[in-house]
């Protein structure tokens, strides 16, 4: 019954508040990762984009003044894993907060002698479960110009692997993709990963991947929408993976699509 209620709304929302050519041709103009959609997907991300704007608070930090294309650009990276999803996989939070730079966050640890460590750590994006995605603007235009980078798309990929619990690397998979498969397919590629890194030899992935299995799922998420053939051409058995979680195939979309004005 709430789910019925939801669509209802959402698409009534949809009707009266969808985000008009003008603004979603400009964003979609600005954003390299989104030219490999066709016409039907980049109609569906736009609506997914206008809801996004409705139903998560942009919250602007550290002084950074709000100008019109910061919610368009991040809500249209932030719905494209879940374009075939829907936004129902975005549940559970509600608001997003936008630094102008990279930001300090605060950690501590209890050592097993019982002595509390406390450090500050920089960031350039962070999820909280159950909590807001904290993000860089600064950072997020500057992986506009760096295929294979997108922070956004990493921070909702986190978000999606909060949906099983902690962050681990296993988001919810769909009926017929067993967790054994999952597992053993990420888990030899991760291996491979971080022996590559600790032997100094170039790897097909931001090194940061190899920081723990939930990087690791991160980072694989930008770069399968951003250069999916990275992933393909390194990683196989995860490419599959990937497709079959996400419901989309990068690989065999145009590495650039033209869109009319």
């Amino acid at each position: 019954m709430l789910s019925v209620l939801r669509n209802w709304r959402r698409r009534r929302w949809l009707q009266h508040a969808r985000l008009s050519e003008v603004e979603w041709q400009a964003t979609v103009n600005r954003l390299p990762v989104l030219k490999r959609l066709n016409a039907i997907e980049r109609e569906r991300l736009r609506d997914l984009a206008t809801l996004f704007l409705h139903e998560k608070a942009l919250d602007l930090a550290g002084g950074l003044e709000e100008t019109p294309e910061m919610g368009l650009l991040i809500a249209a990276q932030a719905c494209l894993p879940v374009l075939n999803l829907g936004l129902d996989y975005y549940q559970g939070w509600s608001s997003l907060i936008l630094y102008p730079e990279g930001f300090l966050t605060h950690h501590e640890y209890t050592d097993s002698s019982g002595l509390v460590h406390r450090f500050h750590r920089p960031l350039i994006g962070e999820a909280w479960e159950r909590g807001p995605v904290i993000l860089s603007w600064a950072d997020i235009i500057d992986s506009l110009d760096r295929p294979g980078l997108n922070v956004v798309i990493h921070e909702m990929a986190h978000k999606l692997d909060m949906l099983t619990g902690p962050v681990n690397g296993l988001p919810p998979l769909h009926q017929g993709m067993p967790v054994r498969n999952w597992s053993r397919d990420f888990n030899e590629a991760y291996q491979r990963l971080c022996q590559d890194v600790d032997r100094g030899q170039p790897t097909a992935l931001d090194p940061y991947a190899a920081e723990n299995p939930g990087e690791f799922f991160a980072v694989l998420s930008e770069t399968f929408f951003e250069t999916p053939e990275r992933v393909s051409g390194t990683y196989p058995q995860v490419y599959e993976q990937l497709k079959a979680f996400y419901r989309q195939d990068p690989l065999n979309r145009p590495p650039i699509c033209t869109i009319s004005s």
